[in-house]
């Protein structure tokens, strides 16, 4: 039955014990874009497991942490990740985990090894692994470009006033 339908209902016909099963009369929140705020939090990834940080930075960015969370609105924040370089891993990764990417040209996959991705641009490795644990759409996107990785302690983002993120 339609929740107008139900609502008329309700003010017609009074339901000592509640409404019947199939009738709701709560409301559900709905964030508007309007409705969002926005803060800059600031993660220091020295000594962090790549996976488990990569995981809580994809739901900060996404907004899940929130109580206003909505899936189809931006209601995330701002994270800026710092001394990215000094990440961590588990067992051999970094000999056995590779990066793989093709040039355009026939024959031209190329591959590097995550021990190669860290002396190089060690920011990619934490942006590919965020990137990786957020949804595949238009949204995820645009949520992705909220994230600010910086390989070394020092970050521009100064003016925003980041705080500090709790990582457990």
């Amino acid at each position: 039955m339609p929740r107008a339908r139900a609502s008329r209902l309700a003010a017609i016909i009074p339901w000592p014990l509640g409404p019947p099963c199939g009738f709701s009369l709560m409301k559900t929140y709905v964030a508007k874009p309007t409705d969002r705020r926005r803060d800059w939090l600031v993660v220091d990834a020295e000594g962090q497991t790549l996976g488990r940080l990569a995981t809580r930075i994809a739901d900060t960015l996404r907004g899940k942490r929130k109580p206003e969370y909505t899936p189809h609105v931006d209601t995330g924040d701002f994270v800026v990740v710092v001394n990215a370089e000094k990440i961590q891993v588990t067992g051999n990764k970094l000999e056995q985990k590779r990066y793989w990417r093709h040039t355009g040209y026939p024959g031209g996959i190329k591959s590097r090894s995550l021990a190669e991705m860290l002396d190089r641009r060690p920011e990619e490795v934490i942006r590919k692994a965020v990137k990786g644990m957020l949804p595949r759409n238009r949204l995820a996107r645009k949520q992705l470009t909220k994230l600010k990785v910086y390989a070394g302690p020092d970050h521009p983002h100064a003016a925003q006033k980041p705080q500090p993120m709790e990582i457990d």
